[in-house]
């Protein structure tokens, strides 16, 4: 082999190399993508000219792609419920109903980030928010720090998996299946990972009390009336805003960015009804969510550029090769490809993971089969869940979970890092246990779509 066969591998070890650096990715990315370009110009074994495909690449699969407009509706959404105090008011609520619950403020937090994940796919957005709401009231609850974080990040982190997910609306682009069915598919697995957190969260607290004590002062409505009005305040307006989102996006009646859309502007009724829309508020939530849009395609773009020049060096070819040389059956295969998505969750985010290593597991997910286990028609379905599971450990695992550098950004300093670290641990093995379960047994991801589009 010469060494330009060797460049993909070094281009992708450079990658790993400049993450450690603390640079922006996306323009880390992009600049890889440029000298990558000319050292495979040097030699031989690619041209200049090709850099002009990367700009109809970026334009024709980011720019112009209407999938990808559901991102910002979203992103908005999801913004809006924080900004305007609804998102408080559901956490009251939750609180409330198990303020006598051992562990039942850490249950509301769990109840409360599974609800939040069905309004919107941004963590950032989810961690921060329950972070500055209920993390307070935990510790004054006297809650174990560990216990308490661990909650906060992993209920956090469901946005990523329950539709609409950001996340699922990227994958089907990339992967060219239909959107609606990784919602589909997404939804059981989702809810699977908030009841172990719920499980595990009530055991361990009965076990120990002394971890999660019940609310005591908490001040409550004292009658029938004053209970129902809290709930037509706080719980059942934001209730009926997913169930319009889900049903219409399930039942065929609208797409991802048309329910996308319904759910923005659903969050503005909400936040008018409520009386706390201004137009400084909706500034606001224009402002973070051009920031966040920005991050994500600039991204995008980056990414775009580096799988190209990637591809072009021959990367498809040289990855298949090592991962297909080492004898290993579909199951084996399978196996390799989630552990080698564990491991990047250590270093990378999500959108780097899904926008570099997606496309060049690809071909091998196609030659993949596992007879009756998951038909072969179901099995990029099957393998898009497996994913996204897998993905959930991405913003707890150290160095680089972002869902603890949420947390720690907005705790109190009496909450050390080293309780974030450990309070995690115990959900990061559930996710494990997660994606174990639907690897094992793929009818959790493959039932609903089969039932609603039989």
């Amino acid at each position: 082999m010469s060494a330009a066969d060797f460049l993909p591998l070094f281009m992708f070890a450079a990658l790993a190399a400049f993450l450690f650096t603390g640079f922006p990715v996306a323009f880390g990315l992009a600049g890889l993508t440029i000298l990558f370009g000319i050292v495979g110009n040097l030699m031989g074994v690619f041209e200049y000219i090709e850099f002009t495909n990367m700009v109809y690449r970026i334009w024709g699969g980011v720019a112009e792609n209407l999938v990808l407009t559901a991102v910002p509706t979203f992103v908005f959404m999801g913004v809006m419920m924080e900004r305007s105090g609804i998102a408080q008011d559901l956490l009251y609520c939750l609180q409330v109903l198990l303020k006598r619950v051992p562990g039942g403020l850490a249950l509301s937090v769990t109840v409360m980030g599974t609800i939040m994940a069905a309004m919107t796919g941004i963590i950032g957005a989810s961690v921060t928010l329950m972070s500055v709401l209920a993390l307070p009231h935990m510790l004054k609850a006297k809650y174990d720090h560990a216990l308490a974080c661990g909650t906060i990040c992993a209920a956090g982190t469901l946005g990523i998996l329950i539709p609409p997910s950001i996340l699922l609306v990227i994958m089907g682009d990339l992967m060219a299946v239909s959107v609606g069915n990784l919602f589909l598919a997404a939804l059981f697995p989702g809810l699977l990972l908030s009841g172990l957190y719920f499980v595990y969260i009530s055991s361990y607290s009965a076990i120990r009390p002394q971890v999660a004590p019940p609310l005591s002062d908490l001040d409550t409505p004292q009658t029938v009336p004053a209970y129902a009005g809290m709930l037509l305040k706080g719980f059942i307006p934001p209730a009926v805003l997913i169930l319009m989102i889900k049903v219409a996006i399930f039942g065929g009646w609208a797409t991802p960015t048309e329910g996308g859309a319904v759910g923005a502007f659903g969050a503005t009724l909400l936040a008018i009804a409520n009386g706390r829309f201004t137009l400084e508020l909706m500034k606001d939530c224009c402002d973070r969510t051009a920031l966040t849009v920005a991050m994500i395609f600039f991204v995008f773009v980056g990414a775009t550029g580096f799988s190209y020049v990637f591809r072009s060096l021959g990367g498809d070819e040289v990855v298949d090769h090592l991962i297909l040389s080492v004898g290993l059956g579909n199951w084996g295969l399978l196996i390799v490809l989630m552990a080698i998505v564990f491991v990047l969750g250590f270093f990378l985010d999500w959108v780097e993971i899904t926008l570099i290593v997606l496309p060049v597991f690809l071909p091998i997910v196609d030659m993949l089969t596992f007879g009756a286990h998951v038909p072969d028609h179901e099995v990029v379905y099957w393998f898009a869940i497996l994913i996204a599971v897998n993905l959930q450990t991405s913003f707890l695992t150290p160095p680089f979970g972002f869902a603890l550098f949420y947390m720690k950004g907005v705790a109190p300093p009496e909450v050390k890092l080293t309780a974030i670290y450990k309070g995690i641990v115990p959900f990061v093995i559930l996710q494990v246990i997660g994606l174990t379960t639907v690897i094992v047994w793929p009818d959790i991801a493959l039932w609903l779509p089969r039932q609603l589009l039989d």
